[in-house]
């Protein structure tokens, strides 16, 4: 584009190199914002991304906080029916060694 329109700008002086800058800054400017605006909607695409994410995240470790919690209690559950067991069978293993007159 410069190289076809030198000839042109030449005849105008100083005016027409000017308005020649002009219009070339203008066209850089133009693809600059198109260029920003692309950038732009890039990062609104993985703002949105990011926000899916964390939002998995943290359903995940919920659900991960409530099964291990789960776990606990069940864990707790076995353990006082194991308790409860063998004080049973050493009550009656007792009871068998000393009957009840």
């Amino acid at each position: 584009m410069l190289e076809s329109t030198i000839p042109l700008i030449t005849q105008f002086g100083a005016a027409g190199l000017i308005g020649a800058l002009w219009l070339i800054e203008r066209k850089h400017a133009a693809q600059r914002d198109r260029q920003i605006d692309e950038a732009h909607r890039k990062l609104i695409g993985r703002e949105r991304e990011l926000e899916a994410l964390l939002r998995v995240v943290r359903d995940n470790t919920r659900a991960i906080h409530q099964l291990d919690q789960s776990q606990r209690r069940m864990m707790e559950l076995l353990k006082r029916t194991l308790r409860r067991r063998r004080r049973r069978r050493q009550g009656a293993s007792k009871s068998a060694e000393h009957p009840r007159k």
